[in-house]
């Protein structure tokens, strides 16, 4: 069971290393292009797509990590699940305490400085996932050199 566990979290963990890449590079900074006329719709359309999207990977990412720390694998260093735990709190606390206020906040039309916001403040985002995304491959390498 635990190579099966460790797969899904290593695919919900890349697949989300891959969307925030996206989202930071191009679809976030591409909201200024919308005009003010159509923000309001995008907006709404935008974080309910999104959700969809990003909602069952991120659901997926946190209980299979939670297992993983539950249950660990031969081979697998507890420090490295750990700093991917601590990695995945900064993920889900920036999320809920950054970009889903300023998402609320853009539900009033555009406004450049808080879409600038959005963009700076993902970088935290960003970079916690693009090492976990390192240490999900790492997991994997560890385990698979234990059998």
């Amino acid at each position: 069971m635990t190579l099966p566990l460790m797969l899904l979290h290593a695919g919900s963990t890349l697949y989300m290393v891959g969307l925030i890449w996206f989202v930071q590079l191009v679809h976030y900074p591409l909201a200024a292009q919308v005009g003010s006329e159509a923000f309001v719709a995008y907006q709404e359309a935008h974080m309910s797509r999104t959700s969809l999207a990003v909602g069952p990977p991120m659901l997926v990412e946190l209980v299979t990590a939670a297992a993983l720390l539950w249950s660990r694998p031969e081979g697998v260093p507890p420090w490295a699940l750990w700093t991917g735990a601590v990695l995945l709190g900064v993920v889900w606390a920036s999320t809920g305490l950054l970009q889903v206020p300023l998402h609320g906040e853009l539900l009033q039309g555009y406004d450049a400085e808080t879409v600038a916001r959005l963009v700076r403040g993902n970088w935290l985002r960003t970079i916690a996932w693009t090492l976990r995304g390192g240490l999900a491959v790492a997991l994997l390498a560890w385990a698979w050199g234990a059998r």
